[in-house]
């Protein structure tokens, strides 16, 4: 039985420098979302994050972006679920991944961080038991490049593929709000 998706949470480092940069798909993701879904990021103090809440089929979905940077994203998540009495499992957060090649984006369930910060973070505060969007960024080529590479701007052609794959995955929120993980999994993966 698959639980009702009630938060995504983009993750991202605040600061316009990074707002361009690989490493924020997350928020391109939250952002995108508001503006299919029509709605307006404020900042809350209390979570330390941008927040706002949309209707995707009729049914409600906040959206976070929190401003903490990224290796310190769980506690503005903790913040949220506890506040408003979420269940972790019914979270989906999205994240860039360097594993994937750009032009790829997946969705997976649970699981470790694969040395993300972010979701490192996250999983430290909240547990393991949450949804995952991963916008492939594609990979430096070797492991002591890979923060330099994901805090760069990304190319024209990357952002391109990014963007893409975003707008792919915004396309398949209604089904994964009605349907479940496995059925928007099955249609972004084998569309992409």
């Amino acid at each position: 039985m698959s639980k009702n998706l009630t938060m995504v949470v983009g993750l991202g480092n605040p600061e316009d420098r990074y707002a361009r940069t690989l490493h924020n798909a997350g928020f391109w993701f939250a952002d995108e979302l508001a503006r299919r879904f029509s709605g307006e990021f404020r900042y809350e103090k209390r979570f330390n994050a941008e927040v706002c809440k949309v209707s995707i089929t009729g049914r409600e979905v906040w959206l976070a972006k929190p401003q903490s940077y990224m290796n310190l994203s769980g506690k503005p998540v903790r913040a949220m679920l506890e506040y408003y009495r979420l269940d972790t499992g019914t979270t989906l957060v999205a994240h860039d991944e360097i594993d994937l090649p750009p032009g790829t984006v997946r969705f997976k369930s649970n699981g470790g961080h694969g040395g993300h910060n972010g979701l490192k973070d996250v999983i430290r505060h909240c547990g393991r038991d949450f949804m995952r969007l991963r916008v492939g960024v594609g990979h430096p080529g070797h492991k002591d490049a890979v923060t330099s590479y994901v805090l760069k701007k990304a190319s024209s052609d990357v952002e391109a593929g990014m963007l893409r794959n975003i707008d792919e995955a915004a396309d398949v929120m209604p089904m994964l709000v009605e349907d479940g993980l496995e059925a928007a999994m099955k249609d972004l993966h084998t569309g992409n």
